[in-house]
């Protein structure tokens, strides 16, 4: 069933749910290493492996992590490439492991855009890991905040044309139907490594509630201990989702 955009979400300390995360800071590692822009993107892997462990650990729900953007296709061709070869390397060598953990692997975004070889692993390890339970680990792959929207208005107009549904219909509720990840709760803890504050066209939908965490460090050092930091802030906010503090006191 899916949930509306703030319903069923921590209000304050305990753990988060749902853990968004937009991965930032891969190059710039490599380049202060003197190192090729891959080499940040494979060193990023183990902070992947990492955060994963760790939010399974804390009992988080779902861990949406932006892996590649629909922007990120007007990066150098050789870079491109390099991470496409590194999703086929991730889905055929970390999807047993996620599995063999009781995680559920989703991707989240525009899939046609990739290789055939890439559709077809994606729809493997979806299949695999559909009834795991433990954690959803969700993977935003040619995915953009905007085009999520648009496709989510598109999906309404199609349903009104064919009579499935009104225009007077449609309000909040009805509208995060059709977005992604709408069966769901929406994040309650959005993190960007790398210094930048901004959300680069992440969730703009789903974040609306979300507590946002800034961290320096790049995405590379960005381990349990870093990971741990922002949990432990997440843990101190107070969530009022429109509320007073004397209606949160009261309730």
């Amino acid at each position: 069933m899916s949930t509306s955009i703030s319903e069923n979400t921590a209000v304050e300390g305990g753990v988060p749910r749902h853990v968004a995360v937009i991965m930032d800071g891969n190059n710039r590692w490599a380049k202060k290493r003197l190192m090729p822009g891959v080499a940040g993107h494979k060193a990023g892997v183990d902070a992947v492996r990492a955060v994963v462990e760790t939010s399974a650990e804390q009992g988080i729900e779902v861990l949406t992590l932006f892996a590649f953007s629909s922007e990120n296709w007007r990066r150098p061709e050789i870079e491109v490439n390099a991470l496409m070869q590194l999703f086929i390397i991730a889905l055929e060598r970390e999807v047993k492991k996620l599995h063999k953990n009781n995680i559920r692997l989703v991707v989240m975004g525009d899939k046609s855009a990739f290789q055939n070889k890439i559709q077809t692993l994606i729809s493997d390890a979806e299949q695999l890991t559909k009834n795991n339970d433990r954690m959803t680990l969700v993977i935003a792959a040619n995915y953009g905040g905007q085009w999520d929207i648009a496709q989510a208005a598109k999906r309404i107009a199609q349903d009104v044309e064919a009579g499935k549904l009104s225009a007077d219909d449609i309000n909040e509720q009805v509208f995060h139907k059709y977005t992604w990840l709408n069966e769901f709760p929406a994040p309650d803890l959005m993190i960007r490594t790398g210094g930048e504050e901004r959300i680069s066209n992440f969730m703009l939908w789903q974040t609306a509630y979300s507590e946002f965490y800034f961290s320096d460090a790049l995405w590379p050092d960005f381990k349990q201990q870093e990971y741990k930091k922002a949990l432990a802030a997440f843990a101190n906010r107070i969530r009022r989702f429109g509320r007073t503090d004397d209606q949160l006191t009261e309730g």
